[in-house]
């Protein structure tokens, strides 16, 4: 059954999860208050400093950047609590979330915002898979990403070609039914929580091109090789949780 949404002035949250960033991350999020600045919709930024490990929490306070919240603790925890961390203290009714990174475009919000309202949706997915985005990447890249679509495809039943990219747009409601049943902490947070959202009936979820350029990053290759094994081993966690567990289940 559809679900009917009354139309409404949106307020949209977006969250930062920033781990070693000082050097970039006030020019990033001063990016991002210039695009939500344009938009038609009343916004804040909340940026999750993942571990007090270098100076992105003071230089932060001191830009003043309006609208902008900055939350921090001590030990890092990893990307996908920092998330979590952040979208329990959105106010918004529409919570983002987006990598503190070059690498994603951060004037393609609003397409993402025009793709909840297009398709009435529960969650959009920022999709490097999608027919219209542009991106910039390595032939292993591409190749991983592809191997991990079918990975999930099959074990997971995901209709969603690209589960990975750093941005994503979901209904508060929907956040406010699974955010207590997500534990995973690092590398697979971003599966775990279209996982949830699918085991609890929302079924609502489409795609949204972005633009990505993966040169302007600043991922190791050894760091990658790391990653990889440990979104493996995650996703093997995730499937017993929604599988056998049945964990996910509100």
């Amino acid at each position: 059954m559809r679900t009917m949404y009354k139309s409404k002035a949106h307020f949209i949250s977006i969250v930062v999860p920033v781990f070693k960033k000082e050097r970039i991350i006030v020019k990033h999020v001063k990016g991002l208050y210039r695009v939500l600045n344009k938009l038609r919709y009343r916004s804040e930024i909340i940026t999750v400093i993942d571990g007090r490990i270098d100076r992105s929490e003071e230089r932060l306070r001191k830009s003043a950047i309006p609208t902008v919240r900055v939350i921090a603790y001590k030990k890092n925890q990893g990307k996908a609590y920092a998330i979590r961390h952040g979208m329990y203290r959105a106010r918004g009714d529409y919570v983002m979330f987006i990598d503190a990174g070059r690498e994603i475009d951060v004037s393609g919000i609003s397409m993402l915002l025009e793709h909840m309202e297009w398709y009435k949706a529960d969650i959009i997915v920022g999709s490097k898979r999608h027919p219209a985005s542009l991106i910039i990447y390595s032939w292993q890249r591409k190749l991983l990403s592809l191997g991990y679509y079918w990975f999930v495809r099959i074990f997971f039943g995901l209709n969603i070609r690209d589960t990975q990219a750093g941005i994503k747009i979901f209904r508060k409601a929907v956040l406010k039914k699974i955010l207590p049943r997500l534990v995973e902490k690092k590398f697979a947070g971003d599966l775990e929580i279209l996982v949830a959202a699918q085991a609890n009936g929302y079924k609502r979820i489409y795609e949204a091109p972005i633009k990505l350029d993966y040169r302007l990053g600043d991922i190791t290759n050894a760091a990658t090789m790391l990653s990889i094994y440990h979104i493996f081993t995650d996703t093997l966690a995730i499937w017993y949780r929604n599988f056998i567990l049945k964990h996910y289940r509100a």
